[in-house]
């Protein structure tokens, strides 16, 4: 399933999240290709069937009422940021074909740690186009050769530490997600990159609490915990 609690999808430890990074699911605004676009981030759609078969026993229609929907399990506001709603309401309503072109999105806003099922299907940025038709919902599998891409170093700021009374007074900075809607930046020691999620913060900074209390410590700027955007910058600690 989606994991985002943050890409940028932030989202739930066991659920693809969901952008995360909305590049700025995951500050400074980070450009998004059209759906029907290949871009760096891609997967075959053999790849996409294996992490189907993993988040949902490859049942891409499938809404159980838990919140996530489709065979990539997408929570409602993933599918919105990485432009779903063009085809569906929800991923479940979508075609296969559809809901492989938004996960192609999401991958390249989140990476593969959108996904707690990425493993399953050896999901990778491997630049592979799975060469799927969203208007009629037919897909053509790519043969070429898989080749990993090099993994992204996180890219993080230092920032004097700032009380939380004081973070009232700071500037109102924003930044642009890719469907062009300004969020705001906040003024935290970390910056926020491509491909991370609340929880994976948590985890490799040690916040206690992990991802529920980096939100809560973020609510001033991070309103929906499976979102998070490139570029916005985030508390760690009180």
């Amino acid at each position: 399933m989606l994991f985002n609690r943050k890409g940028n999808k932030h989202r739930r430890p066991s659920k693809a999240v969901r952008v995360a990074t909305l590049a700025g699911v995951a500050g400074a605004a980070v450009a998004v290709p059209l759906m029907g676009a290949t871009n760096a981030s891609a997967a075959s759609v053999a790849t996409w069937d294996a992490v189907a078969q993993c988040e949902s026993g490859g049942n891409w229609s499938i809404n159980t009422g838990n919140g996530y929907y489709g065979g990539l399990q997408f929570s409602q506001s993933s599918w919105a940021a990485a432009g779903g709603t063009q085809y569906a309401a929800r991923a479940d309503l979508a075609t296969k074909a559809q809901q492989i072109a938004t996960a192609e999105k999401l991958l390249d806003m989140q990476g593969p740690g959108a996904w707690s099922c990425a493993g399953a299907g050896n999901l990778t940025n491997d630049g592979v186009d799975p060469g799927v038709d969203t208007g009629s919902g037919s897909a053509k599998q790519e043969a070429a050769p898989k080749q990993e891409a090099a993994p992204k170093k996180a890219e993080r700021t230092e920032a004097p530490a700032t009380n939380r009374s004081d973070r009232s007074d700071a500037p109102k900075k924003t930044v642009t997600t890719p469907t062009g809607k300004k969020v705001a930046k906040g003024d935290g020691e970390y910056k926020v990159v491509s491909g991370d999620t609340l929880s994976k913060i948590a985890a490799e900074h040690h916040v206690k609490g992990g991802w529920a209390q980096l939100f809560k410590l973020n609510k001033d700027i991070v309103d929906d915990a499976d979102l998070i955007y490139p570029g916005q910058q985030l508390h760690l600690t009180k």
